[in-house]
């Protein structure tokens, strides 16, 4: 069976590896979240997406609280989920969470993730949105 992707969930790829423009892939994920009668997977990308924008603009508590969300939402799916490597991006999400928590002792810059794309079809189509 041949998986279709909605276009805003191409978008928020595109806008999460591409530009790495955090914002933007709240407010294009949100809009598919609604659609999508609040789909809890939506809601967890939605959220790692909200935890790095807080935690690039130094709300620390804002980051914490949206990455252990993310988190529990993400859980309950399987490692390869809706072409991408969700497994991967759990277990970045999970040691990024655990570096937020010791970031007193152990400071580090903002750093983007990057959500690994498995499935070449929606690869082709985040790179016809550049």
């Amino acid at each position: 069976m041949v998986q279709v992707y909605p276009d805003l969930y191409v978008k928020f790829l595109y806008y999460f590896n591409q530009k790495r423009d955090y914002y933007e892939c709240h407010e294009v994920l949100e809009e598919l979240w609604l659609e999508e009668g609040r789909d809890i997977f939506y809601q967890g990308l939605l959220q790692v997406a909200v935890g790095l924008y807080h935690f690039e603009n130094h709300n620390l508590g804002g980051a914490i609280k949206m990455m252990r969300s993310a988190l529990a939402k993400l859980e309950v799916y399987p490692d390869r989920w809706m072409g991408i490597n969700l497994l991967q991006l759990k277990e970045e999400v999970q040691n990024y969470l655990e570096r937020l928590l010791a970031i007193q002792d152990q400071p580090f810059p903002f750093t983007p993730l990057y959500i690994t794309v498995i499935d070449s079809k929606l690869e082709e189509l985040i790179l016809r949105k550049q």
